[in-house]
């Protein structure tokens, strides 16, 4: 594994609490890094994920084998008002420096809260592997930026292991001004090597290069690699992106809803060596890809509710030719007889098919 949980070796010994109770039941509240609190969520096939009130911010999700997909720097520093570095930051109400407030907005160095009787969502869901979490300006907060508003968050954990990210934002102002702002999940992905990844989807868009003074292009190639920084915001994105990670033969899949961006970002070694918080190397097993509102501001009324959503899969994959080894993951009994969740989905977009999960009907 490139990256453990939430911080590396730093946590260890101050995870060591959590680890009994983490198999109490799929929801555990406990103390993380340098007495945080965190909650850790389970799914019953082994697969887990941890989210600090801190932030609201995710900084583990693993597979059903204990292997971490997400990358937290072995140098981040857990400790208010410094930012975690690695996981999913929540970038709001500002993404980077799109505005007059401290880059990425302040959702990611306040403490949230855990919301027991959360409004409905939508669509109600069977799935007890979630959180909800909330966070409210605080008076300093209205200083800085002077609109109330409501901030949830749900973090959960699907049957088959997928990571699901589900924001809602409402306007609670109460003298009747609109507010806009700017989002993004800032995921950062584990990966073997960044000279074995490559990142399929965006091919053709518009770009902002953020090392070209925001300049605008359009993507030439037919999938993004990496052999030097980069840092893009790509815009009017599909809802299907796939990181494919040659080396360990798996492919992220990362699917978003009213998120219509999304930021491509890698330090490599000259930018790594200038963060306290970041390892010389580290930038080898990490690759950040965004899903965002950056171009066009989201703008919310007093009553209204925006809702931005992320789920994320890791699925195994062999690439060839822009599609899976068929002879590498057959399924003995054949596709029609998948059962207990797995499914074969192809994303033309993108030009790569994935295989889930394969289970034969017994």
């Amino acid at each position: 594994m490139s990256s453990s949980s939430a911080g590396g070796a730093a946590e260890e010994g101050a995870a060591a609490t959590a680890a009994a109770p983490q198999q109490a039941g799929p929801v555990v509240t406990c103390k993380g890094v340098n007495g945080l609190e965190k909650v850790v969520l389970q799914e019953v096939r082994g697969s887990s994920a941890e989210v600090y009130l801190y932030g609201g911010h995710v900084t583990s999700w693993k597979d059903e084998h204990g292997e971490e997909l997400l990358f937290v720097s072995n140098k981040a520093i857990f400790k208010p008002p410094k930012a975690i570095r690695g996981g999913i930051p929540i970038c709001f109400p500002q993404f980077s420096n799109f505005g007059n407030l401290e880059p990425h907005g302040f959702a990611r160095n306040r403490t949230w809260s855990v919301e027991d009787d959360a409004p409905p969502f939508p669509v109600p869901t069977s799935n007890r592997a979630y959180v909800d979490l909330i966070l409210k300006p605080s008076e300093e907060d209205l200083k800085i930026w002077p609109h109330s508003f409501e901030f949830r968050l749900r973090v959960a954990l699907g049957p088959g292991g997928d990571l699901m990210l589900t924001s809602r934002i409402r306007n609670t102002n109460a003298d009747g001004k609109p507010f806009s702002f700017t989002f993004a999940y800032h995921t950062y992905f584990s990966i073997s090597d960044i000279s074995e990844v490559r990142v399929e989807g965006l091919e053709t868009l518009d770009y902002l290069d953020n090392l070209q003074e925001r300049n605008r292009y359009t993507e030439q190639g037919d999938a993004i690699v990496f052999e030097s920084e980069l840092d893009r915001i790509y815009l009017g994105t599909p809802s299907k992106i796939a990181i494919i990670d040659h080396e360990k033969k798996r492919t992220f899949v990362v699917r978003k809803g009213g998120l219509p961006d999304a930021v491509v970002w890698n330090p490599w070694d000259k930018k790594a060596k200038a963060m306290p918080d970041f390892g010389d190397d580290e930038y080898k097993r990490m690759v950040c890809v965004e899903a965002a509102a950056i171009e066009k501001p989201i703008t919310l009324k007093p009553g209204e509710e925006w809702t931005g959503k992320l789920e994320l899969s890791a699925v195994p994959s062999s690439y060839y030719s822009g599609q899976l080894d068929p002879d590498r993951f057959k399924c003995p009994g054949g596709f029609n007889q998948l059962a207990l969740g797995g499914l074969v989905e192809v994303y033309p977009a993108i030009q790569v098919t994935f295989l889930l999960e394969c289970h034969t009907v017994i």
